[in-house]
C-alpha cells in the first residue's frame, strides 16, 4: 500500500498568511474551490504558475514570488522549492479532480510550459490521459436521468480543429461516455487517432461479424472519410452531448 507522505505548505499559504486573509475569503474573490485551495496550499499539487494567476492581484505577490517564496525577492519566511511542492509515494494514485466531479482533458499538457505534470492523468489501459486539476460538476438528476450513465464514467474533452463542423465547432466541448466503448448505435464517439490523441468522429458499422468494418466520417466534407477494421479502433466513449461557448 502506497504511504502518503505528510504534505509541505506551499508559497501560496505563507503568502495568504502574511497578507491576513482567511481561505474563506481568498475562496470568494478567486472563484478557486475551497479544496483546489486547500490542496494547493498544502503541496498535493505539483505548482505551476497559472495555478497561481487567480490569487495574484488579491494578495498582491506575482506567480513568480508565490512559486520561490523565500527565494524570490519580496517573499519572507521558509524556502519553498519547486521540487519541494508534489511529495507523494510514486505508486499512489494519480492527482486529479476529486470523485464527484467529472474530469476534463488537459489538451496542453505535454506541450511545454503550461502542462500539467504526468501524475496529473486519467488512466485509460495502455494510456495515461493528463486531466485539468479542477472537474466539472453536474447534476446528479441530470447524469441519471438525461445521460443516462454515471459520474464515474463520464469524460470531458475540449475539441480543436474543422473536422466536425458544423456539428462540433472547434472550442466546443463534449460530454462523453467511457463506459460506452462499441460503436453501437451509429453515432457520436470519441476514438484515438493515428498518434493516440483523442479526436471525435461519427461511426458508421458498415457490416458486423467476424470482420467488422468501420466507417470513420467527419462532418466536414473538405476531411475524407476512411475505413477501418474494428480491430484496429480503439474507442474511447461514446458522445453524449456538448458544450458550447458563446
Amino acid at each position: 500500500m502506497a504511504r502518503k507522505i505528510k504534505p509541505t505548505k506551499t508559497g501560496l499559504f505563507y503568502a495568504r498568511e502574511k497578507r491576513g486573509m482567511s481561505r474563506t475569503k481568498l475562496v470568494k474573490l478567486s472563484g478557486i474551490s475551497k479544496q483546489q485551495l486547500s490542496r494547493l496550499e498544502n503541496g498535493q499539487i505539483r505548482m505551476r504558475l497559472d495555478h497561481l494567476k487567480p490569487f495574484a492581484k488579491y494578495l498582491g505577490y506575482t506567480p513568480e514570488q508565490m512559486l520561490l517564496w523565500g527565494r524570490y525577492p519580496g517573499t519572507e519566511g521558509p524556502h519553498v522549492d519547486s521540487a519541494d511542492i508534489l511529495r507523494f509515494d510514486t505508486e499512489q494514485e494519480p492527482v486529479g479532480p476529486p470523485p464527484e466531479q467529472v474530469p476534463e482533458l488537459d489538451i496542453r499538457a505535454g506541450m511545454g510550459g503550461g502542462g500539467v505534470p504526468a501524475r496529473e492523468v486519467r488512466r485509460d489501459g495502455e494510456h495515461a490521459d493528463p486531466v485539468k486539476v479542477e472537474g466539472w460538476i453536474f447534476p446528479p438528476s441530470f447524469v441519471r436521468d438525461q445521460l443516462h450513465t454515471a459520474v464515474s464514467q463520464l469524460l470531458v474533452i475540449e475539441t480543436f480543429g474543422d473536422s466536425m463542423t458544423p456539428t462540433i465547432m472547434s472550442g466546443d466541448r463534449v460530454v462523453v461516455d467511457t463506459g460506452h466503448s462499441t460503436p453501437t448505435p451509429d453515432g457520436l464517439y470519441a476514438i484515438r487517432d493515428t498518434f493516440e490523441a483523442i479526436v471525435v468522429k461519427r461511426l458508421q458499422v458498415l457490416r458486423s461479424g467476424k470482420n467488422t468494418r468501420v466507417k470513420i466520417i467527419s462532418d466536414n466534407p473538405n476531411h475524407p472519410a476512411e475505413e477501418v477494421s474494428m480491430a484496429d479502433l480503439e474507442i474511447v466513449g461514446k458522445v453524449l452531448c456538448g458544450i458550447k461557448l458563446f
